[in-house]
C-alpha cells in the first residue's frame, strides 16, 4: 500500500459520525435505533426502569492511541461541529467510522471533507464498508474493512510490529435509570483484547468483518499482556471492574487461567464483564469463574433447534440459574425469526428464552445484514428485500422473505419478546439485585480474602440506593403485575433482613422520591424525549504538529 505524502507528520481526524442518533432524520437516524446499546436492544420495553446509556466509539480510539501523527478524535459530533473542525484546521486525511445504519451520514461527511477540506484525504472504515458498493456511495478515497490500527500505521509510514497501547476507556457513560442521573464513580473500564469471533454464526458481522469462522486478532494474548493493561485501566481511571470486548473471551482458557493467577498473586480483586458461549462456559468449574471475578455473563441463548456449535451439549436453563446462584449476572440474547420459526412455534421459542430468567435478555430479529454468510446466501436465493440500509439493525422488520413469517409480523413478534421478558421476570434492575444478593450470601465468610471483598464491593448498593429502587418498583407495579410485585416484596423484605436498618431508611425515604422521578420520566418519554450523546473532542501530539 503506498503511504501518505506526509507519513508520520501528516495531520488525522478521526471522526465517528454526526448526531442527533434517537430521531428520524433525512440522514438516516431513526428514533426506533438510538445510540444506546441496552435501550435499544435490551431494556427498550421497560420504561421509565429501562438502562439508559452511551458507549464511546472505541475502535477509532484505539487507532487514535497507536500512531504517533497529530491527530484529533471527534466523537459524537453535530454536523456543524464537523464542519467547523475542518474550516479551522487543516487535516491531511480524514478518517470516518460507521456501522451500516449510518451510511447516509458517511456519504454527507464525505461530501462535506470535499467542500470545506479539498486537500484531504478520505478514509472510510467500519463495518459500513461491507456494503456491496459502498465506494458508489460515498466519495472517499480509501475504505479500510478489518482491523485499522494496521491499516493507519502503514498508511502513515509507521512501525506495523510496535506494541498495542491501549488508551484508557470508560465503558459507559451518563448513565440514567428510573428518571435520574447515576453519579459517575467506580466506572467500569472496557478492555479490547482482541477483534473478530472464532465462531462464525451465519448471521454475525463481527466474525465476517474481521475474517470469518475460526479467524480473529488478539491485541494480547496473554494473561500477562491482559493483566498489565487491567492494571494500567485501574490505575488511571481507578476502575476495578472491566467489560472485555472480547467476543468469546472464556473460549481462551489458556489465557484466562494465566489472568486469574496474576489477579491471586497481586491480590486484585477485580470483576469482569465478559462474552461467552455456553459451551466455552462448560470448560469451568464454578469456582474458577467466580475466582476469576466473571461478575457478568453475556451469553448466546439461540433457540435450542437451532444448530449453533456454540450450544452444543449444554442445558443452557440449567446452566444459566446455576451461574445465577453463584452470583453471576447474565444477559441472554435470542434471536426472533429464525429459517425454523413460525407463527405456530414462536412462542414457544421465546417462552423457552425468557425461562432461563437472565438479568438482561436481548431479542433481535434474524438479520441478513451486508457482509454476513447469511447475506450472501439470502442474496444467491434471490430473498432479500429492497429495504433502506438505515433500517437493517434488527429492531424493525425483516429485511428478507422468511418462509413462513411476514415482515409486519416480525416486529410484532419481536415487539412481544420484550413484553413477555417484562411480564415474566420484571425490570431489569430487579433481577440484578436478586442476582447479587445470592452471590453476596453464598460468598460473604468465603475463605478467600478477593472473593469475599469483590462480593461486598457488588452489594454495597443494595444497602442504599438498590433498596429504594426496589420499594419504588413495587409501588409502580402493583397495579399492572402482581407475581412480579410480590417477587419483588419478598426480595425487598430479604435485603431489610440482611443489611438492617440502612436498607429500611433508603427505602422508606428515597423509595417514593423514586416512585416520582420514574412516573415523570415516563411522562417525558411519552412526549418524545429522547437522550444525546455530548460531544468529545481529544487531541494528541497535536502540540508537535
Amino acid at each position: 500500500m503506498q503511504t501518505h505524502p506526509k507519513g508520520k507528520s501528516a495531520r488525522v481526524l478521526l471522526s465517528s459520525v454526526f448526531g442527533p442518533f434517537a430521531q428520524d432524520d433525512a440522514y438516516g437516524s431513526r428514533s426506533i435505533n438510538p445510540m444506546e446499546l441496552y435501550h435499544n436492544q435490551v431494556t427498550r420495553a421497560q420504561g421509565a426502569f429501562s438502562l439508559r446509556m452511551f458507549h464511546r466509539s472505541w475502535g477509532i480510539m484505539m487507532i487514535q492511541a497507536n500512531i504517533s501523527a497529530p491527530t484529533t478524535l471527534l466523537d459524537f459530533p453535530t454536523r456543524e461541529a464537523f464542519v467547523r473542525e475542518l474550516k479551522t484546521q487543516h487535516y491531511d486525511i480524514v478518517g470516518l467510522s460507521s456501522i451500516i445504519v449510518n451510511v447516509g451520514k458517511v456519504r454527507e461527511m464525505c461530501r462535506l471533507v470535499r467542500e470545506h477540506s479539498p486537500q484531504s484525504t478520505v478514509v472510510v472504515g467500519g463495518h459500513v464498508t461491507a456494503i456491496p458498493g459502498i465506494d458508489e456511495m460515498a466519495d472517499a478515497d480509501h475504505f479500510v474493512r478489518g482491523e485499522g490500527i494496521a491499516w493507519m500505521r502503514e498508511f502513515l509510514g509507521e512501525d506495523l510490529n510496535a506494541p498495542i497501547i491501549h488508551p484508557p476507556i470508560v465503558s459507559g457513560f451518563n448513565m440514567r435509570v428510573m428518571g435520574i442521573r447515576a453519579p459517575q464513580r467506580d466506572a467500569a473500564a472496557t478492555i479490547i483484547p482482541s477483534v473478530g469471533c472464532p465462531m462464525g454464526c451465519n448471521f454475525c458481522t463481527t466474525s465476517s468483518f474481521f475474517g470469518g469462522k475460526g479467524k480473529w486478532q488478539n491485541f494480547y494474548s496473554s494473561g500477562e499482556e491482559l493483566f498489565q493493561v487491567m492494571c494500567e485501566a485501574q490505575k488511571t481511571l481507578g476502575a476495578r471492574s472491566f467489560f472485555v470486548m472480547d467476543e468469546n473471551f472464556l473460549l481462551n482458557r489458556k489465557r484466562a487461567m494465566e489472568l486469574l493467577a496474576l489477579m491471586k498473586e497481586h491480590g486484585k480483586a477485580w470483576a469482569l464483564y465478559v462474552f461467552s458461549s455456553a459451551n466455552a462456559i462448560r470448560k469451568y468449574t464454578m469456582e474458577e469463574l467466580v475466582e476469576l471475578g466473571i461478575s457478568w455473563l453475556w451469553m448466546g441463548l439461540e433457540s435450542p433447534h437451532s444448530n449453533y456449535s456454540k450450544l452444543n451439549g449444554v442445558d443452557t436453563r440449567d446452566l444459566t440459574h446455576e451461574l445465577r446462584r453463584h452470583g453471576i449476572k447474565l444477559l441472554g440474547s435470542t434471536i426472533i425469526g429464525l429459517e425454523h420459526h413460525t407463527p405456530a412455534n414462536i412462542s414457544d421459542e421465546v417462552e423457552h428464552a425468557v425461562a432461563h430468567e437472565t438479568d438482561f435478555h436481548q431479542f433481535m430479529l434474524y438479520t441478513p445484514v451486508p457482509g454476513t454468510p447469511l447475506h450472501y446466501e439470502m442474496a444467491r436465493k434471490g430473498r432479500l428485500r429492497e429495504v433502506d440500509l438505515a433500517d437493517i439493525h434488527g429492531q424493525f422488520q425483516f429485511n428478507f422473505e422468511h418462509d413462513a413469517i411476514s415482515p409486519e409480523q416480525s416486529k410484532q413478534f419481536l415487539d412481544w419478546a420484550f413484553l413477555r421478558d417484562l411480564e415474566r421476570n420484571g425490570p431489569s434492575i430487579f433481577r440484578i439485585c436478586r442476582t447479587t444478593l445470592e452471590g453476596w450470601k453464598r460468598y460473604k465468610d468465603h475463605p478467600d480474602w478477593r472473593i469475599r471483598d469483590r462480593f461486598n464491593w457488588e452489594a454495597r448498593t443494595l444497602r442504599n440506593i438498590y433498596s429504594a429502587a426496589l420499594w419504588a418498583m413495587e409501588h409502580r407495579l402493583k397495579e399492572s403485575n402482581d407475581a412480579v410485585t410480590d417477587r419483588i416484596r419478598r426480595l425487598r423484605i430479604e435485603m431489610e433482613r440482611e443489611f438492617g436498618l440502612a436498607a429500611k431508611l433508603w427505602a422508606r425515604l428515597a423509595g417514593p422520591i423514586l416512585t416520582w422521578t420514574s412516573k415523570r420520566e415516563e411522562k417525558r418519554l411519552a412526549a418524545g424525549v429522547t437522550y444525546e450523546p455530548p460531544t468529545f473532542i481529544e487531541r494528541t501530539n497535536w502540540q508537535e504538529a
